[in-house]
């Protein structure tokens, strides 16, 4: 009892919160109810729950939208909380007040698996629906940059080589940074650390960028805590500024600040690419073709994660699977591909689709 009335707060809170997104049959706001959910601030009492990455989150609302539709049923309740906001609601344990799916824009950590195992959420299948890019965007009348890792790492970390050591970066405008660089002031809007899109950016940008640095790159053998403390600690001085988990609303800020930069999904500069424009990173354009070979450097994988447990009990679970993993959904020429998801080569679809349709539980994570 504890445990449940534990996690409904925890859940309670989350929903609250000003800067969730979410969608269900109603196309109800965070609070203002739901499938079976008067009042908000809870679990949907009999419809299907999704919760996590701002990423996933309409590729997932499209996908709940089709299975409405084919089924006649309400629509599957989808919430944007982040990724680690998503995977702390779905390892909080199983039943009718917790959620069934958790979006995701990384894999799922070691330790997150372990408080799913903790809290009874012992059989968690992992489904890998296609691959994304992470942006470092501006406005379309901004100038147009080529940035290398190892640029966002010494603008962006909170301390950086400083003669034989480290000290608070001293970088405030981007020319400081490399030479050729424009002379504005470094201003960049990014997700808080509950998102996927954060993580996924600091171990794609900064760490490597980090690790091009002989002072920095000595540590990772030497000092890995300190290693990790250096790389992944972005700045709080105003040069990095936590915006939310609405990727749109960083969109829209760069419209408005002339010179900044916004951190966000591929997908959201095609829906926007009339109003910014991405950097280069290490010289490469993103794309649906770089991020689908790799050669954009800032690529990376999607998820869901589902609870078999609630598939067995939850009525429609099956089945919203079987439209989110549906060649119509996740394939080339699908409709997610139409909201900006880089379809997976065949052979991973396939074997996608069979993970889904076998219920295969994952492994616990390396780290």
């Amino acid at each position: 009892m504890k445990k449940l009335l534990a996690t409904a707060a925890v859940l309670a809170l989350m929903a609250g919160c000003g800067q969730n997104q979410s969608k269900d049959a109603s196309t109800a706001a965070p609070g203002t109810g739901g499938q079976g959910n008067p009042g908000g601030g809870g679990a949907p009492a009999s419809g299907i729950w999704a919760v996590g990455s701002s990423t996933v989150f309409p590729f997932a609302t499209r996908a709940a939208e089709n299975y409405a539709r084919k089924s006649g049923g309400a629509a599957p309740k989808v919430e944007s909380l982040g990724t680690g906001g998503g995977f702390k609601a779905f390892c909080a344990g199983v039943g009718a007040n917790t959620p069934d799916i958790a979006n995701a824009s990384r894999p799922m950590k070691a330790s997150e698996f372990d408080t799913c195992q903790k809290n009874g959420v012992t059989d968690i299948v992992e489904i890998k629906i296609g691959f994304d890019g992470i942006v470092v965007a501006s406005a379309k009348s901004g100038p147009a940059l080529d940035l290398s890792q190892k640029d966002l790492f010494l603008a962006l970390a909170r301390e950086v080589p400083q003669g034989t050591g480290f000290a608070a970066n001293p970088n405030k405008n981007w020319n400081q940074v490399r030479a050729g660089l424009p002379t504005g002031r470094i201003q960049v809007y990014g997700p808080p650390p509950t998102s996927g899109t954060r993580d996924a950016f600091v171990e794609l940008a900064t760490v490597k960028g980090a690790e091009s640095l002989p002072a920095v790159k000595a540590l990772k053998d030497s000092d890995e805590k300190r290693f990790k403390a250096l790389t992944e600690t972005l700045r709080e001085d105003g040069a990095w500024i936590d915006s939310g988990e609405n990727d749109n609303a960083i969109v829209q800020t760069l419209t408005r600040t002339p010179g900044s930069l916004g951190v966000f999904g591929f997908s959201f500069l095609e829906q926007n690419a009339d109003q910014v424009k991405a950097a280069r990173i290490n010289g490469v354009a993103p794309s649906v073709a770089a991020i689908a070979d790799g050669s954009y450097p800032l690529s990376r994988s999607l998820f869901i994660y589902v609870k078999k447990a609630h598939v067995e009990t939850k009525p429609g679970l099956r089945e919203f699977l079987s439209e989110f993993t549906s060649d119509a959904a996740m394939a080339r020429g699908g409709y997610m591909q139409d909201r900006g998801l880089i379809p997976l080569p065949a052979d991973q679809l396939a074997a996608q689709k069979q993970a889904a349709a076998a219920l295969t539980p994952m492994r616990r994570p390396a780290k």
